[in-house]
């Protein structure tokens, strides 16, 4: 493969190799996450509370798409790093182009239900009357905007996949920080209100997206170059292998949004003032969470490459580097949510209730020391899924999941109130991080698949 592609992850010392590669993908997420974060940090300080918790609510709605939109990232990034650490370029640009076409379908379908059901959506997570109407104004934008989301999610995976971490952050670092500016110029001086905060996003987002994919088919030509003959642009068993990696990944991540959408309908019980507070914390909790994600995604595309290229001996290896970079980045994290919470909330909520800041600092509090145990889980998941191993991070997955809800649900109800909610995530990542870790101490990581 040439250098101008991308990155051989399939050499030199693991250690060195991860944490080069995947600095880059923090960096990524983090401005990624600035997306919502400057859309809630607008919203609370520059237009109300209300607004604050009309953009929160419509998040957990949106975590729909963005699954299914995650999905295929992994299904396309897991397929092709196969591919490229085995050095074949035919199949490289095959599945590029597969995964393109399967996520374009994908993404229609869902905005056509996106447009008939966003309402429905709204009532059903018992959206207060004084925050829906802005709720669903930010919901139908965001859902115009998907194309962009679905596109520019393929063009990152494709670049991961070929090693290449440093061409999405510079992309989300211009995007993200213009789209700060664009939501305070829409907001402040066009007066547009939680649609302004929108708009601002869509169009952000669709000029890195735009962007990214141009930048992957130039690189595509580059590889074509070097192949002789026609090269299909679909390709039914590559179809299948990308099904068998993007779809565990999208249940998995719609079964999470549809999770938080309960724990969502549950915190709405409570009133606007824990809504926003809930609103502004879990933005940093999801920050932090997408971020260790994010690297595991890398170590995906790490132990994806070291599989096709038949070094399975580098992967545990590369556990161990995985885990001192997540825990590297998790003790300032802990410590800045932990004792000054307080004052990272005061980003998104000018004037606070005093539920509404004693919500978020309570959130904080309770989840952040547990940061050292879910980005463990989240580490060995990566190589799960690089390796194909679905079921077993299926599994675990969804064992927190469901305790999460459950204990959300059961505890709320207690005389803790929504201090349980809180509660319930400790327990669910602890309990999942112990199975996530077995199943990758039980693998043999020879065969891309189960």
């Amino acid at each position: 493969m040439g250098k101008e592609t991308g990155r051989d992850l399939t050499v030199g010392k693991p250690e060195t190799v991860l944490w080069r590669f995947c600095l880059p993908l923090f960096g990524s997420i983090i401005f990624q996450q600035l997306y919502n974060i400057a859309d809630s940090l607008v919203a609370g300080r520059f237009i109300g509370e209300n607004a604050l918790a009309a953009v929160g609510n419509s998040y957990e709605v949106t975590l729909i798409f963005i699954a299914f939109a995650f999905g295929c990232n992994i299904g396309c990034s897991v397929v092709v790093s196969q591919y490229y650490g085995a050095k074949e370029d035919r199949s490289v640009i095959t599945a590029v182009y597969t995964a393109m076409v399967s996520s374009a379908v994908v993404c229609a379908v869902l905005m056509g239900l996106g447009m008939l059901f966003s309402a429905p959506l709204l009532e059903l997570i018992h959206t207060p009357d004084e925050v829906f109407a802005d709720s669903k104004l930010y919901l139908d934008i965001y859902i115009w905007g998907l194309p962009f989301v679905f596109f520019y999610n393929i063009a990152t995976g494709i670049f991961s996949a070929m090693g290449d971490s440093r061409t999405p952050f510079l992309f989300l670092a211009v995007s993200s920080t213009a789209n700060i500016a664009v939501d305070i110029l829409f907001v402040t001086a066009f007066d547009m209100g939680v649609a302004g905060v929108a708009w601002a996003t869509f169009l952000c987002q669709g000029v890195s997206c735009v962007l990214a994919v141009l930048v992957v088919l130039r690189r595509l030509r580059q590889i074509r170059a070097r192949v002789d003959g026609p090269v299909p642009v679909f390709s039914l068993p590559i179809f299948r292998k990308f099904v068998v990696i993007a779809v565990p990944s999208i249940l998995q991540q719609s079964f999470i949004s549809v999770g938080n959408i309960i724990i969502q309908g549950v915190i709405n019980g409570f009133g606007p003032g824990v809504m926003a507070g809930y609103s502004a914390s879990v933005k940093l909790n999801n920050l932090v969470i997408t971020s260790f994600t994010t690297l595991g995604n890398g170590i995906s595309n790490y132990t994806g490459q070291n599989i096709g290229a038949q070094k399975p001996e580098r992967i545990s290896a590369g556990f161990r580097a995985g885990l001192k970079l997540v825990w590297t980045i998790s003790l300032p994290l802990v410590l800045l949510y932990f004792f000054a919470g307080k004052w990272v909330l005061y980003l998104f909520l000018d004037d606070p209730t005093a539920l509404a800041l004693e919500t978020g600092m309570n959130f904080l509090r309770i989840l952040s020391p547990f940061y050292f145990v879910v980005s463990a889980k989240l580490v060995a998941d990566g190589i799960l899924r690089g390796a194909g191993k679905m079921g077993r991070f299926m599994a675990s997955t969804f064992t927190d999941l469901v305790l999460r809800v459950v204990l959300a649900v059961l505890l709320s109800r207690t005389a803790l109130g929504a201090t349980g909610i809180w509660c319930a995530w400790p327990i669910g990542w602890g309990i999942a991080t112990v199975m996530s870790i077995v199943f990758y101490r039980m693998g043999v990581y020879t065969e891309p698949t189960e």
